[in-house]
């Protein structure tokens, strides 16, 4: 149902000289006195786009043909869409897939002569990119020109990063290599792009290729360029190739930052070498890098996971010492942990730690305590984690729903139980019914049936 339009505000469009209509107005309002004066040759300046009707009224809209509908009323009413009427508009049809819809307006921005900005392409080469449409977004940037538009290397590197995503990369690949026909050339960032395809496909080979035809065009690789490339090497194994990198970073003056660090502590820790990696977190202040929270989570995760929890809470306090503040990924560690390791009351009052801290829970927090209050049995106090997170607009897993429902049945609790039902339909929790037809014998032996309504809803969404 299209949203009902109303003409009282539209009516009064013509009237308002800065919205650019068809007709010429003239103030009727005299001059303040106590306003700035401004000389006859300033050009007004136009309001912030979300004080222009048309675009707080498109916001509005959800449907594309609502959308559609209200361009063409304002147009009806006098109104003179430009630029940013057109952009916005063309945005939120793509964002809807509806890019039928997108030709009929560029159309007309051709056709009215509207100059369009780079960044209105670029979004559209995402937007077909989303789509999985490849070639349409080619298309979007062979078009560019026609509008009057010129391209740079950013929205080249854009459909570079479409292609690779999309697993075109030799595609992408020979746009780098005709770059220089389009009068562009290619920078640090195009290379990343297909330095990153390569090594998703496992490619070391076609990644290393990359990185020395980025040398030979003497384009200086980045930071990020060594982090992809480190990596890539860690998680195979290979950390003695990935120190060489960083040596290799020393000698072009390329400074490594605390996620090259953290990648190469987390190649030594998988290699059971954590003292390697506690030693390279104190040796990277001598490389002029200070740690920071992605090393202290590295070696706390490692500890975590060979049950040196104390150990891993130590490292918590010495952060707190050296002023670096946990944020919710660190604690998370803790609380994974510790939950694992059944110190559930310690993982809670970790959790209140955080609270106080002023470092709010995300969904996994409450996820971990609430499974780790039921791992031990406790559902009460699960359900009360159950109620924080709802209230903090989290849900818990369906997993961590069958787990919860089935010990508070058991437990003989079950007004509680059937509470958890009901939150389960109104989040639209839906699963197989194999786990639940357990429940079925024991909800409506004790209950009588009363639960069972509750359950068959469940089952049925």
């Amino acid at each position: 149902m299209h949203r009902k339009l109303s003409s009282s505000p539209l009516t009064t469009i013509a009237s308002r000289h800065h919205y650019h209509t068809s007709q010429s107005t003239k103030p009727t309002k005299k001059p303040n006195s106590h306003e700035p004066k401004t000389t006859t040759n300033h050009k007004p300046t136009r309001k912030p786009w979300e004080e222009v009707p048309f675009l707080t009224d498109l916001k509005q809209t959800e449907e594309t043909e609502e959308a559609l509908s209200l361009f063409h009323h304002y147009q009806q009413m006098g109104f003179r869409h430009d630029y940013p009427s057109y952009s916005s508009l063309i945005y939120k049809l793509a964002k809807s897939r509806d890019f039928h819809a997108v030709e009929k307006i560029l159309n007309l921005v051709r056709l009215r002569n509207v100059r369009c900005r780079e960044s209105l392409f670029m979004g559209l080469i995402q937007h077909h990119g989303k789509s999985n449409s490849v070639d349409k977004a080619v298309d979007v940037f062979n078009k560019m020109t026609s509008f009057d538009c010129v391209r740079t290397i950013q929205s080249l590197n854009t459909l570079i990063n479409v292609l690779v995503d999309n697993n075109e990369l030799e595609k992408a690949r020979s746009f780098v290599d005709g770059a220089k026909e389009m009068g562009l050339r290619p920078n640090s960032v195009s290379f990343n792009v297909l330095i990153k395809g390569f090594l998703e496909k496992c490619d070391w080979d076609g990644a290393r290729e990359v990185f020395d035809e980025m040398l030979e065009r003497e384009v200086q690789p980045t930071v990020v360029t060594y982090n992809s490339l480190i990596g890539f090497l860690c998680r195979n194994d290979d950390v003695g190739k990935a120190k060489s990198l960083l040596e290799d970073m020393m000698v072009k003056r390329i400074r490594p930052n605390h996620v090259t660090f953290g990648l190469l502590m987390k190649g030594l820790c998988s290699k059971g070498e954590y003292s390697g990696a506690r030693k390279l977190m104190f040796d990277m202040e001598y490389r002029g890098c200070k740690p920071g929270l992605v090393n202290y989570g590295v070696l706390m995760s490692d500890l975590g996971k060979r049950g040196k929890i104390d150990e891993a809470r130590v490292l918590l306090s010495e952060m707190k010492k050296r002023r670096i503040k946990p944020d919710v990924v660190i604690y998370n560690i803790l609380v994974n942990h510790l939950c694992s390791g059944g110190r559930v009351s310690e993982a809670y009052r970790t959790l209140m730690e955080m609270e106080m801290k002023g470092c709010k829970p995300n969904a996994a927090t409450y996820r971990m305590m609430v499974d780790g209050f039921c791992r031990v049995g406790d559902f009460d106090s699960a359900l009360s984690i159950l109620n924080a997170m709802l209230a903090s607009r989290h849900a818990p897993t369906p997993a961590t729903f069958v787990c919860l429902v089935d010990g508070l049945v058991k437990g003989g609790n079950l007004d509680h139980a059937c509470f958890v039902l009901e939150v389960m339909v109104k989040k639209n929790v839906s699963f197989g019914s194999g786990a639940w037809r357990n429940l079925v014998s024991g909800l409506c032996i004790k209950d009588g049936g009363g639960c069972c309504e509750a359950l068959s809803e469940v089952i049925s969404t």
